[in-house]
């Protein structure tokens, strides 16, 4: 059976699903974190914020103004900082 084959009952799905013949079984729905109230309730700046999660000043800005949105791993860390400023401080030191 080719990959095709295999993904072809979920692509009819998803096509009945937005033409509204189906409804969909689940949605999954992330809240986007507000990356610029983490940073301000840490104290940091954007530059430590940046080395910390290892990432670059400019994804830090982007994800502030709301341009680019944090997903995968870095939405998750996210969420974790922002239910524990500790995990951060640990991050910050490696």
């Amino acid at each position: 059976m080719t990959l095709f084959n295999e993904l072809k009952p979920s692509l009819e799905e998803a096509v009945e699903i937005h033409q509204g013949r189906k409804a969909a079984s689940r949605i999954t729905r992330f809240e986007i974190a507000d990356v610029k109230s983490i940073r301000d309730s840490l104290q940091v700046s954007q530059a430590e914020f940046a080395k910390a999660l290892g990432s670059s000043i400019d994804t830090i800005k982007s994800w502030e103004s709301r341009r680019r949105n944090p997903t995968g791993l870095a939405a998750k860390v996210l969420a974790i900082i922002q239910d524990n400023s500790e995990f951060y401080q640990a991050l910050s030191r490696h």
